[in-house]
């Protein structure tokens, strides 16, 4: 657990856009959306949550931890797959209702839970007036099924 606070988003807009201190804006879950990239390339990884326990625990440790929504758990990223996100930059975005990580991923270079490097690896068509997805190529770079075993 982290001791780290963070203060209410102030009303006024200069304060937000133009301040020095974080606060950021929770959605009414008291989340806030998180756009991963790698460092080194600038790929799209991943798109994720933080609450503030979160986001507090990654400022003190320098690795990426989430809030899952379909678990409604923290979430260390890289706990199971030995794929951590050390973060290399965090930003904000101007009325602070958005975070960017820009990590570099140790383990199998990995970010997707179905192995691949980025979550973003399928791309999105028109075929006979339906919308389609068609795979961009990439193959897992472990095998999910055994990373990710699950316990009964």
């Amino acid at each position: 657990m982290s001791a780290l606070q963070f203060p209410k988003a102030p009303s006024d807009k200069k304060a937000l856009e133009e301040g020095s201190v974080l606060s950021p804006r929770f959605d009414p879950a008291g989340l806030v959306t998180v756009v991963v990239t790698d460092a080194a390339d600038g790929m799209l990884l991943m798109v994720a949550h933080m609450n503030a326990e979160a986001l507090a625990l990654t400022l003190e440790t320098g690795i990426a931890h989430y809030w899952s929504r379909s678990r409604n758990a923290l979430w260390k990223k890289g706990e199971t797959s030995g794929n951590f996100q050390h973060v290399v930059e965090m930003r904000t975005d101007c009325d602070q209702d958005a975070i960017w990580l820009r990590v570099k991923v140790l383990g199998h270079d990995a970010t997707c839970h179905t192995g691949r490097r980025s979550c973003f690896y399928r791309t999105v068509g028109l075929s006979d007036g339906k919308a389609m997805l068609a795979g961009d190529g990439s193959r897992p770079l472990f095998d999910a099924n055994q990373t990710y075993l699950k316990l009964v």
